[in-house]
């Protein structure tokens, strides 16, 4: 590790937000398997991995033709109330095989992502509604505190207490209220998603339009910013702005898709030539310059002050065995700040 990527902080207020989808938690399986091996669902392959098939087969033919898009199908289930019992039974199904999976021992994508980002500055918010997230950010939180995580869509770990607007545990009791955290719900008809209508979710998109404004850096990790989800990709505009007004930002992606096909994606967003794209998590700023991403994209940005030492990077090692050697690997960059902000 270089001496300047160990203490030279600036910008120290400005954000990175991470926004993670689907394929964010598949790089992460592909990589180190879930604990009990059990496969990631996806949109188009839910219903079999998750075992709806026999309750599909007592819907309608215009329901079962639309197997192949989960949303969508899930949407128009909706608009029938005399399959009330069914849409209940996929709900529970689904949260509950959501709710089984858990991180192998080994580090993890997640893991990194955790350590890469810094506490009360930079922000990790994910559309997913597996576990992998909020247990890294638990175990990780016995070395150092964790940046800020935010649910978008809900998530199997996470409850919420209304009458005091706190979330916890799911499942948990919230100490001052003695209530319990209930769980948040996961599933939205895709052609009228109303974000405002559940306040928890509604508190976790404001949180993340907040972040959006005072950010330098974002990037999107296994995020296709679906049509579909036009409630979603209207709050990310707002908050973000015109592209015009973010000239000085930078947006970064990682997705095994085509780069044209990302960034027509995310064309109003990505100000010019302010991107960078890879395929692999390794290869990202996140990677190659864990907790000091905005001061790495600054010195790159104002080329009077360029560092050797951002431009050289400070790649962190893709092959950590335990967690203890991972934090031994961080901790000098964490006793930097440390004595920054002391």
């Amino acid at each position: 590790m270089t001496r300047a990527e160990e203490i030279e902080i600036v910008h120290g207020g400005k954000k990175h937000i991470v926004l993670l989808g689907a394929g964010a938690s598949l790089a992460s399986t592909l990589r180190n398997p879930e604990k009990g091996k059990k496969k990631l669902p996806l949109m188009n392959n839910i219903i079999e991995v998750v075992g709806l098939q026999d309750v599909l087969k007592q819907l309608p033919h215009e329901l079962n033709s639309l197997q192949g898009n989960f949303e969508k199908l899930y949407s128009k289930l909706c608009d029938y109330p005399e399959f009330t019992d069914e849409r209940q039974f996929i709900e529970e199904t689904i949260y509950q095989y959501f709710e089984s999976m858990d991180l192998p021992d080994e580090p993890t994508i997640y893991d990194y992502l955790i350590l890469s980002l810094r506490h009360q500055k930079d922000i990790i918010a994910t559309f997913n509604w597996d576990p992998f997230l909020y247990k890294a950010y638990l175990r990780n939180g016995l070395f150092t505190p964790s940046p800020g995580i935010l649910f978008l869509h809900g998530n199997v770990s996470i409850g919420y207490n209304s009458s005091n607007r706190t979330s916890g545990l799911a499942g948990w009791t919230c100490k001052k209220t003695y209530k319990d955290f209930e769980p948040t719900k996961l599933l939205y008809p895709v052609e009228n998603k109303d974000y405002n209508s559940d306040d928890y979710i509604k508190g976790q998109w404001e949180s993340l339009q907040w972040g959006l404004k005072d950010a330098e850096c974002v990037t999107v990790f296994g995020y296709s910013a679906p049509k579909s989800d036009v409630a979603a990709i209207e709050l990310l505009q707002n908050a973000w702005g015109h592209v015009n007004e973010r000239s000085m930002e930078q947006f970064e992606f990682i997705d095994v898709q085509d780069k044209e096909k990302v960034l027509k994606s995310w064309r109003t967003f990505v100000h010019s030539h302010h991107y960078f794209y890879s395929k692999n998590y390794f290869e990202s700023s996140l990677a190659n310059h864990p907790r000091r991403t905005v001061e790495s994209f600054h010195h790159w940005a104002m080329p009077m002050s360029v560092n050797e030492a951002f431009q050289d990077g400070n790649r962190v090692p893709d092959n950590f065995k335990t967690l203890e050697e991972m934090w031994d690997w961080h901790r000098p960059l964490i006793e930097a700040e440390e004595k920054f902000y002391r």
